[in-house]
């Protein structure tokens, strides 16, 4: 993560699930922000998806149609 302005947002928690962090001595903040972190990386990949969804329709519609374009250079 890079040194950039902090924020303190305000978010609850399961009062057992922090204490069972803090028994095992788990940083909460860091796993907060590693958590956020995934949540956010994997809803851009979704979004990603769902944004060039037509453009892998169409690379299928083409490779059903034509083939593979380099197919003739396999050697396998």
């Amino acid at each position: 993560m890079s040194n950039t302005a902090r924020i303190r947002p305000d978010v609850s928690l399961d009062d057992q699930l922090v204490a069972d962090a803090l028994e095992l001595n788990i940083d909460l903040s860091s796993a907060a922000a590693d958590g956020i972190a995934k949540a956010v990386k994997a809803e851009r990949e979704r979004l990603w998806l769902i944004e060039n969804a037509e453009a892998f329709a169409a690379s299928n519609r083409y490779v059903a149609e034509h083939g593979l374009p380099l197919a003739r250079y396999r050697q396998f």
